[in-house]
């Protein structure tokens, strides 16, 4: 039997027409109210254009307020989101809009004239769509938790990136897990820097319409408007990543976040310790959490009461949610499978990624982790950027770690270089913040490390490559 609620921004509206849906930077802000009557008129402009129910509608958008009403519009059609990354290339934006079979593109009205290169029928500016006339049509007035919303593309790192499904039942239960797990308070609001494109930022958006949460939106990370918001616009909640953090302690600098902040949600793979003790210092509630975009973002975060007692994990599955590991041959770490009703249905028109990916209602996720004793997940690596150098195990992540000690290093990343003798062995890219020489880096690390894992070369460079939720992009090291 089909799951069926009511449209959720339509009951969000309903419940609290005039509460605060989003906030911007300069002040402005819009209603649920008034989110659910641009989202219904954008629905109507659309159906104007030819959409239809089961079509898929690229969305090509920086953060902002048109990019929320179309997504939503799109869910008054039944029509599936397919968001698309502003930082790809044409020739990757093509791969994608082919195969998940894009009728028309919804774009940003400053990217409309870069999309003259993009292979798709139809092509409409949020503007564009706003001039044209409504056409008269039946809007959802109810959700079916199996049918599809969106669709949101791996990064690609290793072959051609995967088109990941997305139900309204993941969204749901993704919102569900969260607020079972960090709790609704009424005064939450909810800072959004990462892109709505990728999983974080879309998460965030549905949260705010099944909580009745306002969520403050900026069009980037920039590291003083976020510092900013945190200081004077009553932020609660915050999604950040690793680099982000970073730059957010180095503008605290003397000090200190008001005790609205109640949770620094950090997601985007493992932290530095020596970064999570910093934090701490400085009195912020650092929440490391572990997600991906099969599983509509975080499915295991810390608790509040865990958060600075447990440094270092990701904390234990949500609710709704399980975990497993499969060990690897002779190592006290696995590969991380994770199951529940937040995780995708799989990969779309992909059955050779599925059969792969997929068993018996367990995902394979590619990560690498531990559990233990008292359950909490400490996740290593990504399994792909494991570098076996002589028969040895080298986690990257445990080396760029130890280096981000050093008060002299601002940021570290390990990739794994091919040797004749070794087969691999572990290389530093390292971005300085004062006068170091490599002899000294690995004086340090010496100290710290087995000698099998110390890096064979440092390299300084002037920054690291970073995808759009500012990640770090290991394959792109070398």
């Amino acid at each position: 039997m089909a799951e069926i609620i009511p449209h959720w921004l339509t009951k969000q509206a309903d419940l609290a027409p005039h509460a605060i849906a989003i906030e911007l930077a300069d002040g402005s802000c819009i209603t649920f109210g008034q989110l659910r009557e641009k989202s219904e008129r954008f629905a109507g402009r659309l159906a104007r254009l030819g959409v239809i129910e089961g079509d898929h509608v690229g969305i090509l958008s920086t953060n902002q307020i048109p990019m929320i009403v179309a997504i939503h519009a799109l869910s008054y059609l039944g029509a599936v989101a397919v968001l698309l990354n502003t930082r790809l290339s044409a020739e990757e934006l093509n791969y994608q809009i082919i195969d998940a079979e894009v009728a028309l593109l919804l774009t940003a009205d400053d990217l409309i004239d870069g999309a003259e290169s993009i292979k798709v029928k139809q092509t409409a500016s949020f503007s564009e769509v706003e001039a044209a006339d409504e056409a008269e049509t039946n809007l959802k007035a109810e959700l079916d938790l199996s049918d599809i919303f969106t669709i949101i593309y791996t990064s690609g790192t290793t072959g051609h990136p995967k088109g990941v499904i997305h139900t309204y039942g993941n969204h749901w239960w993704s919102a569900t897990g969260s607020a079972l797990n960090l709790g609704i308070h009424q005064h939450d609001k909810w800072l959004i820097p990462l892109p709505v494109f990728h999983v974080s930022g879309l998460s965030a958006c549905i949260k705010s319409v099944i909580y009745g949460m306002p969520v403050y939106l900026l069009q980037k990370f920039d590291a003083k408007a976020v510092h900013q918001a945190i200081m004077k616009k009553e932020i609660t909640i915050a999604s950040v990543v690793t680099v982000m953090l970073q730059r957010l302690l180095e503008q605290l600098d003397e000090q200190y976040y008001p005790k609205s902040l109640r949770c620094m949600l950090l997601g985007g793979g493992p932290a530095p310790k020596p970064l999570l003790e910093k934090a701490k210092e400085k009195g912020i509630p650092v929440f490391q959490s572990y997600g991906m975009t099969e599983t509509a973002s975080q499915i295991v975060t810390l608790s509040p009461k865990d958060a600075l007692e447990r440094i270092g994990s990701a904390g234990k599955p949500l609710f709704p949610a399980q975990l497993k590991i499969v060990q690897l041959p002779n190592e006290h770490v696995g590969e991380i499978h994770v199951k529940g009703p937040m995780v995708t249905i799989g990969y779309y028109k992909n059955e050779a990624a599925n059969e792969k990916s997929f068993a018996g209602g367990w995902l394979a996720t590619g990560d690498l982790g531990y559990v233990d004793a008292d359950g909490f997940l400490y996740v290593v690596d990504r399994r792909k950027d494991l570098i076996i150098s002589g028969g040895e195990n080298i986690y990257p992540s445990e080396i760029e770690a130890v280096l981000s000690g050093m008060n002299q290093i601002r940021e570290v990343g390990v990739a794994g270089k091919k040797d004749e003798e070794w087969g691999q062995v572990p290389i530093a890219f390292v971005v300085k913040n004062m006068d170091i020489s490599p002899d000294e880096i690995i004086e340090y690390a010496s100290k710290r490390l087995g000698k099998y894992k110390l890096p064979k070369e440092i390299r300084f460079v002037k920054e690291l490559p970073r995808n759009a939720s500012n990640k770090l992009v290991r394959n792109k090291l070398l």
